[in-house]
């Protein structure tokens, strides 16, 4: 049987993102990659990210976070689950409630401050963007990656081209364009996504910039498809429009479950991110759901 089965966990969303978070702290199971697709196609434990808390490793941090897509592989950085993170540990009795308006949360692209600013609102220390081609990575090396040569379509007449790429825990492509609605992302996202380019994959945007503080956002998420949110996304957008100069270094990011204030703060180059977050359901893990995934 799964160390998984019979474990709680709680169905969340950020702007909604889905998110599933899982308490393993004081125990050594790990989740692996068949487990969380098993919870990914069960309705219950749906998600496009589950964040999972294991117990701290490095002295001063409130808990260490595992992130993992849809497809099993595990993400670097999910702003909108770290914000869900924070409300489980602030809030639920069950995961041991944090004392303080503030959390240090580990996971494997760094560490992650998280205040709390209202009841059901977080902002995140998403850190410094990474901008060097071979930090993002990109297969080839691009001196300026405020736009790098990647286009869909004819040579002379392409559908989307000249991506800004940042990394932000995660590598991101952001392609800017006119209007967000007028591309099938759906189309373009597995094989943008796939592309030799990339290394690890990347996440792909659409992004239309509309003020000089809004930007209209759509993504691909790597590992996850078509979301709703993606908070890294929104991330690496500001921060990408504001290279560009088409944006201040502050400015709020609307995406398909709706805005989030995205800072790029000048006197430590730290991504700021401010968004809600909202508890649906808690449920068990079902033991039979893992029986395939043995």
């Amino acid at each position: 049987m799964s160390p998984l089965a019979h474990r709680r966990f709680l169905k969340m969303n950020g702007l909604g993102n889905e998110i599933v978070v899982l308490d393993l702290r004081g125990t050594t199971v790990r989740v692996q990659p068949r487990e969380a697709r098993a919870m990914a196609a069960d309705p219950p434990s749906r998600f496009d990210q589950l964040m999972v808390i294991h117990d701290p490793e490095t002295p001063g941090t409130d808990a260490y976070l595992r992130i993992y897509n849809t497809d099993g592989s595990e993400s670097g950085a999910c702003g909108n689950g770290t914000r869900c993170v924070a409300w489980a540990l602030m809030e639920d009795h069950a995961m041991g409630r944090a004392s303080g308006p503030d959390l240090l949360l580990e996971t494997r692209a760094g560490l992650l401050p998280c205040r709390r600013i209202g009841e059901r609102e977080f902002t995140v220390d998403m850190g410094r963007p990474r901008l060097n081609w071979d930090d993002i990575p990109l297969r080839d090396p691009f001196q300026d990656t405020r736009a790098i040569e990647l286009q869909i379509g004819p040579i002379d007449a392409p559908v989307l081209h000249s991506p800004s790429v940042v990394n932000m825990g995660n590598p991101h492509a952001i392609f800017w364009v006119d209007d967000v609605e007028s591309y099938d992302l759906a189309r373009f996202g597995p094989m943008l996504e796939h592309h030799p380019l990339f290394p690890e994959r990347a996440n792909i945007s659409l992004a239309q910039v509309t003020a000089s503080d809004h930007i209209v956002l759509r993504v691909w998420e790597r590992g996850a498809g078509l979301t709703k949110a993606c908070g890294s996304a929104a991330c690496a957008a500001l921060v990408a429009a504001a290279r560009k100069k088409l944006t201040g270094r502050k400015a709020r990011v609307t995406l398909p479950g709706g805005d989030l204030l995205i800072e790029w703060r000048e006197s430590d180059d730290h991504v700021l991110m401010t968004g809600p977050v909202a508890l649906e359901w808690e449920g068990i893990l079902r033991p039979e759901l893992f029986a395939g995934a043995a």
